[in-house]
């Protein structure tokens, strides 16, 4: 029963947080135990995982595919203890980051709840639940983005939430179309029966349908609009939470679905990925460049940064794959770094406009090292996480054939240089402005869980082995879906 907590423990502490409504503290202290636990269930998780097998629970006992089935791989668990991580670390940042305002508008119970939908979509075994695991989490995080009420809030609310509306609206066509040419929906019974209907153009048609819905939920090209128009309305504490997990959420669902269900016509289905891959790569790089707000630049490289496990995806072997879980794992922790480290320079000069920026090198050192080690990392330099992820993406395109989109992912990794080199040039390598001074000291809440973060992206790129392994067995895993199919349909507890 241990696969059900992750849902379980966020649903009862956002439950609790609601019976502490008036009482902002012990929100604020039971969301830091709650996230530490999570951090505890999830890690115990992945080791249990990579030692038995998959797990899986069948809720109230009814077998599959008749009951709703919870089904936790690799893969599944490797992310829930990633998304487990980086919503300790926002909380504790949050202590300070998070006006009382919104915390006694409701902050804590949706960040609960936004965890519950997240850590749901990660575990189900069927695909009307990760539809409903999605909309959980839709709410949730669209209520995050309008806490505040300001005209501002409102407007990147509606905005994020109309295009995944639609995403929501071709998700469950394409459930009701599923269901229609197989009669089921547990992800296994799917991953048995499709190979045997004979429609094969019915079924890429529906692959087509998840394809542009996931996409979406991902901001992969050319449906991607919604997040830079979204992203930098909210505090800067929701916006690290929102690129750590939301995007990645729609990654581990193409993941899922096109190696597990839709792999019948891989020559069509996995070139489109690839085509998807570099469009999403190049369209977010060049709409960072031409950024001078700090959250904004950083916003379109949540865009360009999603083609890399596209790409992976789109290879179909297990060296793209890890190398793609691997990608994964790395943007999730240096992307949420670079948003807090922009909420600590908002702060100090209390502006993210690049233009108005400046000197930070030299007044806090410690917040430009900071900045300077994921921007590095995302940007592929070694020997820092990046690197590796995007040296094995190389490698497993070349290997494919596909010089082309290796030129273009070597291409896009310069551009991200040039644009993380024109935050450290304009935010801390010139000079302040004269009319510009410091507004406010750092505390120890925003640099220390920052700090934290920040080191342990620094240590999957110094030793990358461990979290390699993990990747290369999570691939292996999903290559060999039969592993998974008899898991979930065989039985076992």
């Amino acid at each position: 029963m241990t696969i059900v907590l992750p849902i379980l423990l966020p649903m009862g502490m956002g439950a609790l947080s609601l019976l502490l409504w008036k009482r902002p503290l012990a929100q604020r202290v039971l969301a830091v135990v709650s996230c530490a636990a999570l951090v505890g269930v999830n890690a115990w998780l992945l080791m249990d995982v990579q030692q038995v097998g998959v797990r899986v629970v069948q809720i109230g006992n009814w077998p599959a595919p008749f009951g709703i089935s919870l089904v936790v791989d690799v893969l599944s668990a490797l992310l829930l203890l990633t998304v487990a991580v980086i919503a300790l670390v926002v909380t504790l940042y949050g202590q300070v980051g998070i006006d009382e305002g919104r915390v006694r508008s409701g902050y804590y119970p949706l960040l609960h709840f936004l965890l519950m939908g997240v850590n749901g979509a990660l575990s189900t075994g069927d695909l009307f639940n990760l539809y409903v695991w999605f909309e959980v989490l839709l709410m949730a995080s669209f209520v995050l983005i309008a806490l505040g009420g300001g005209r501002e809030n409102i407007e990147g609310a509606v905005k994020y939430v109309v295009l995944n509306l639609l995403a929501s609206t071709l998700f469950l066509s394409g459930v009701g179309l599923l269901y229609n040419l197989a009669g089921t929906l547990n992800m296994a019974d799917l991953a048995r029966q499709l190979p045997t209907l004979q429609a094969p153009n019915q079924v890429t048609l529906v692959a087509i349908l998840f394809l542009i819905a996931f996409g979406i939920k991902a901001a992969a090209f050319p449906l991607f609009f919604w997040l830079p128009a979204s992203y930098h309305t909210p505090p800067v504490t929701v916006t690290a939470l929102f690129s750590g997990l939301l995007t990645k959420v729609g990654v581990y669902a193409l993941l899922r679905t096109f190696t597990l269900l839709f792999v019948q016509d891989v020559a069509f289905t996995h070139t489109v990925l690839l085509v998807m891959a570099g469009a999403t790569m190049v369209s977010g790089v060049l709409g960072a460049a031409a950024q001078t707000d700090f959250r904004r630049l950083l916003s379109f490289h949540i865009i360009s940064q999603i083609g890399y496990p596209l790409m992976g995806l789109g290879l179909f072997t297990q060296a793209s794959l890890a190398a793609a879980i691997y990608f994964l794992v790395h943007v999730m922790l240096a992307k949420t770094a670079l948003f807090l480290v922009a909420g600590m320079v908002e702060r100090l000069q209390g502006t993210f406009d690049l233009k108005k920026l400046g000197g930070l090198y030299t007044r806090r050192l410690d917040v430009a090292v900071l900045f300077l080690l994921p921007a590095l990392s995302l940007a592929g330099l070694p020997p820092l996480s990046g690197f590796f992820a995007k040296l094995g993406l190389v490698k497993a395109g070349l290997a494919q054939g596909q010089g082309v989109l290796v030129f273009v992912s070597l291409a896009v990794s310069l551009m991200t240089l040039y644009s993380m080199t024109k935050v450290w040039n304009e935010a801390f390598w010139k000079e302040s402005p004269a009319q510009l001074m410091p507004t406010r000291s750092l505390s120890p809440w925003l640099w220390l869980p920052t700090a934290a973060l920040v080191l342990l992206s620094l240590w999957i790129g110094l030793l990358p082995g461990p979290l390699f392994a993990l990747a290369n067995q999570a691939a292996e895993l999903l290559l060999h879906p039969e592993l998974y199919v008899r898991a979930v349909l065989g039985g076992v507890p």
